[in-house]
């Protein structure tokens, strides 16, 4: 019996989502876009669920759209996934909790987009990144024109994009793509903490905090500041003193804790 290209390991408000085609790096057939786009779906659908970690079986992340696949007409898909693998990055971008990308090893053009589309990333030593669209005569469609200049600065982007060459995990903490680096069997551990972290604050405190962040990064810093002060001036309308004083010793607690870690 054939594996699930998508497995979902589901428990106490974190979901850890691992992209399953290790033979093939992970890299992004028809079956899996679809599959994933599925349980990205369901999981939004889930009121309990609070973080998402996405990380890749084997020694890949994603290796990218699958190019073997591609190469024939079944690897265009079906008519309702539209553009190839557009409705997938459009399920991530739209999606209202964190998504932890935990990437475990190469992560290559489509596979470097989805790597992209999460919140927060976490690399273990042995990831890599590039950017093969050009190497292959490809437009990017999963937004990476457009996100990794605005992570890592527009030469550097330029830089990766029209030269295809990896870039290391060491590489990638200096230049801000990702939040840390970690050896290969701490890197799902230490992304379990950070979602745990996530989980023991205000469920609504942090989508809205998403939505803030996200959609301001996308408009001038005034349009962004504009935003912050409506979303304030709507919840400062239904502030509650009492809500803020049941939580503050929590705070309090919790500051004392990680001054004596």
């Amino acid at each position: 019996m054939s594996q699930p290209v998508i497995l979902v390991e589901k428990k106490d408000g974190l979901a850890v989502v691992t992209l399953n085609r290790p033979q093939a790096m992970n890299a992004m057939s028809w079956e899996l876009r679809q599959a994933l786009t599925a349980a990205l779906e369901e999981l939004a659908l889930d009121p309990d669920l609070r973080v998402v970690i996405l990380t890749g079986a084997g020694r890949a992340f994603c290796a990218g759209m699958d190019l073997k696949e591609l190469s024939t007409e079944a690897g265009f898909g079906q008519p309702e996934e539209g553009p190839i693998g557009l409705k997938l990055f459009q399920t991530i971008w739209g999606f209202d909790r964190p998504i932890i990308g935990a990437v475990n090893g190469p992560a290559v053009t489509g596979g470097f987009e989805l790597a992209l589309g999460c919140d927060i990333l976490y690399a273990s030593t042995e990831a890599r990144f590039a950017d093969t669209h050009a190497r292959l005569g490809l437009r990017p469609g999963g937004g990476l024109s457009q996100k990794l200049p605005r992570i890592i600065g527009e030469a550097r982007a330029k830089e990766m994009s029209f030269t295809g060459n990896f870039i290391n995990a060491d590489q990638a903490l200096a230049w801000g793509l990702v939040n840390r680096v970690l050896p290969p069997d701490q890197l799902l551990p230490a992304c379990r903490t950070l979602a745990q972290d996530i989980i023991s604050c205000v469920p609504a405190a942090i989508k809205d905090y998403k939505k803030l962040i996200t959609t301001g990064m996308a408009k001038s810093l005034e349009e962004g500041l504009r935003l912050e002060g409506e979303m304030y001036d709507e919840q400062a309308r239904k502030f509650s003193p009492a809500g803020v004083a049941a939580r503050r010793q929590g705070v309090m607690d919790r500051g004392r804790e990680q001054k004596n870690r």
